[in-house]
């Protein structure tokens, strides 16, 4: 039977993945080249917005395919796509609009989308004793990754200006590919009944022992509260990334610096103290989860996101307090990502998580298409700091609906409170009708 080492081998798997899927959080070294070509503020907004709801859209694709072709397969799969997306991106110099919007944002971001959910999937099977501690090590090197591709192609490597936009894409498109295809050696489930040593499964309802189908899950009211929250945690660290670089050296370039020196603090509270914190708040999101609870700990992170992005405005101008204040937007928007995969598996099952947790994860694209477009639209019009208050009021909203969540039961899934309203029956039922038989075997 396997023993601990192969079930780190997995966690280091997920990790060298995760560096590579980051990308998408990289996208804010692109713009200014970008706007220099002569893009507009919001096409710069555009591209990462697709690039997100694709990764959304396409995520419950993967959840599905995850027994048909198995892990190793759709992670391969997954970072195939995704170098493929920015090669593409890379032709006719990296400047044109529909060539960027087809690279990075349709193909690249399908390409995460297939890749990610293979990583938490996998982590929960191998670590049921520490389901937020793994998914935060899983997802932190999305967070982490987001740093070193910035700094590669900015101030640290220099790539863009050496190499231009077009081979800077194509240089990751290669090293993207290369990284996931290897991570994917990893990504093997355990045999079916294995556990830790000395685990003991939990016999408390709300700890991922009911396991839903995905039309169960759907049909309710948690589910909704839950997307809700994070539809606008989400959606709030999204449209920072977004506008980290843009709207600080805005604010900055106001209060008297000149502009190269505006636009290098930016950077840097971009690069470094956002991403940097990013990462690390999906490890210490995770570990607390495991300690305070996973409901708690979301109440707690999108109430205090939405105070932060309320203050945000009037510290953006100041270069100290622009670090710390990205710092710690940084570190509560990584937490997002080790909370609600947890959170979606105590709700409705362990077992289940890698076909339930994309269909959580369509608020996240949701959330990526309405706030950076949001925040480009109000930035065009020169009002960057209305888009920060109105998703920091949207925050405390979310966190009261996640205050809301309790344990389900299977009879509620048998209500009539139902997603039908946006989806067709007989599509709905198209969508979900294959995903019971196999549910013991996610």
């Amino acid at each position: 039977m396997p023993g601990t080492g192969n079930r780190w081998k997995a966690a280091f798997g997920a990790l060298l993945i995760q560096l590579c899927l980051g990308a998408i959080y990289a996208w804010s070294v692109f713009t200014p080249a970008l706007r220099g070509a002569g893009w507009s503020k919001l096409d710069t907004q555009i591209v990462f917005s697709l690039g997100l709801a694709t990764f959304a859209v396409v995520m419950v694709f993967a959840g599905r395919k995850l027994n048909d072709w198995g892990p190793q397969r759709l992670a391969f799969v997954g970072g195939v796509t995704l170098g493929v997306g920015y090669l593409v991106a890379g032709l006719g110099g990296g400047t044109n609009l529909w060539l960027v919007l087809l690279g990075v944002g349709l193909i690249g971001g399908a390409g995460i989308g297939m890749a990610y959910v293979v990583p938490i999937a996998v982590g929960m099977r191998w670590f049921p004793d520490r389901k937020g501690m793994i998914t935060g090590v899983a997802v932190a090197g999305f967070g982490f990754g987001a740093m070193g591709w910035v700094k590669l192609a900015g101030s640290w490597g220099g790539l863009i200006d050496s190499m231009g936009l077009g081979a800077t894409f194509v240089t990751y498109g290669i090293a993207f590919a290369g990284f996931v295809v290897l991570g994917s050696m990893w990504m093997k489930m355990p045999p079916e009944g294995w556990a830790p040593a000395g685990y003991v499964a939990p016999q408390a309802l709300g700890e991922g022992t009911e396991n839903f189908t995905p039309r169960e899950m759907l049909r309710t009211p948690q589910f909704h509260l839950i997307s809700l929250t994070f539809l606008v945690s989400a959606g709030a660290g999204l449209l920072a990334i977004g506008l980290m670089k843009l709207y600080p050296t805005e604010a900055l370039i106001a209060n008297g610096l000149l502009e190269d020196k505006a636009s290098a603090i930016a950077g840097t509270a971009m690069a470094v103290f956002f991403s940097l914190a990013n990462g690390i708040g999906r490890l210490a999101w995770g570990v607390l989860g495991d300690k305070l609870g996973r409901k708690n700990s979301v109440v707690v992170m999108a109430a205090s996101q939405g105070v932060l992005l309320l203050l945000f405005t009037s510290m953006a101008g100041n270069q100290y307090t622009l670090y710390l204040f990205a710092t710690l937007i940084g570190f509560n928007f990584g937490g997002n990502f080790a909370l609600f995969p947890a959170l979606t598996a105590d709700e409705f099952g362990n077992s289940a998580v890698g076909k339930n947790y994309p269909w959580v994860f369509l608020s996240y694209g949701a959330g990526g298409i309405i706030f950076p477009i949001l925040g480009g639209w109000l930035g065009d019009a020169g009002n960057f700091p209305l888009a920060f208050t109105i998703t920091g009021g949207l925050c405390i909203v979310g966190a009261v609906a996640s205050y809301l969540v309790f344990p389900p039961h299977h009879d509620e899934a048998m209500r009539p409170f139902t997603v039908h309203g946006f989806i067709s029956n007989a599509h709905f039922e198209e969508l979900t009708h294959h995903d019971e038989p196999e549910l013991e075997r996610v």
